[in-house]
């Protein structure tokens, strides 16, 4: 009895490795490439976009006339930079804050007549121009689809945009100002093509209807391309193409502002 014993305990004792490796090996190994570890990540990017802006001002009474800033006005491309902060509680959650500021000044001579807040500006008349445009996004990411080499997500956000065009003649200073918060919905998509390299697509919009109200329209398109070189899980380069367009009416006051160009930038990661 005591060799039977003695016999099953030594079998359990032989046997209890050879399990706990085969349950070892069954499980799911998981291998995150480099820089998807982490909780903090800021970027810094270097846009050189090319405008397309076109504003209208209605004053005491009087329609304003649509107003081209580039060929009426002489401003050209310029290069300004954005911020990009990512908070991620969670592998599939993502907080995201951009800020984009973006300043264009010029002086020209006005070469056809136009209306601007009620103001007729004529041919040959010499006007400075000043035009802001800031745009804040707070964005929600779910990557609904996550695995170690590519993701799929939903975005949700709220971009606020501020525009404000200042006009200065020998006839008066005039300005123009409108801001409204626009909400935004889309998608983003990551693949990566080697553990280090990653390719990432957003898009990102709204229109609101003309039903909507009579006063008061908008629209919102944002397309970003970009491609990311991680050199470590905290540090990386990236180079982009991104295409913003923003639509607006204002009771009497509309614009149609569009931003496209390529860009360039750094990513840093904190865990």
């Amino acid at each position: 009895m005591r060799s039977v014993v003695a016999s099953v305990l030594l079998y359990a004792v032989l046997l209890a490795p050879a399990r706990a490796s085969a349950q070892y090996q069954g499980r799911p190994f998981s291998d995150p490439a480099t820089g998807e570890i982490y909780h903090v990540e800021a970027a810094v990017a270097y846009w050189k976009a090319s405008p397309d802006l076109t504003v209208s001002s209605e004053g005491l009474g009087i329609p304003g006339s649509d107003i081209d800033l580039v060929s009426d006005f002489g401003l050209v491309n310029k290069s300004f930079g954005e911020l990009r902060i990512v908070l991620r509680p969670a592998t599939k959650h993502k907080f995201r804050v951009n800020y984009l500021p973006a300043k264009y000044t010029a002086e020209a001579t006005v070469n056809k007549e136009f209306v601007f807040n009620g103001i007729r500006y004529t041919v040959g008349l010499p006007i400075s121009t000043e035009f802001e445009w800031t745009n804040w996004r707070f964005a929600y990411e779910y990557d609904f689809l996550y695995r170690d080499r590519w993701f799929v997500g939903f975005v949700g956000a709220v971009s606020q945009t501020n525009v404000r065009i200042d006009i200065d003649s020998v006839i008066g200073a005039e300005f123009a100002r409108a801001q409204a918060p626009i909400p935004v919905l889309g998608g983003i998509v990551r693949g990566y093509v080697t553990p280090n390299i990653s390719i990432t697509g957003e898009l990102t919009g709204i229109k609101l209807p003309d039903s909507f109200s009579e006063d008061y329209r908008a629209h919102y398109l944002d397309f970003d391309l970009y491609g990311t070189v991680n050199f470590t899980d905290n540090v990386g380069a990236q180079i982009g193409y991104r295409s913003v367009e923003v639509g607006y009416k204002f009771e009497k006051d509309s614009g149609t502002l569009r931003h496209s160009g390529i860009y360039f930038g750094g990513v840093a990661r904190l865990y």
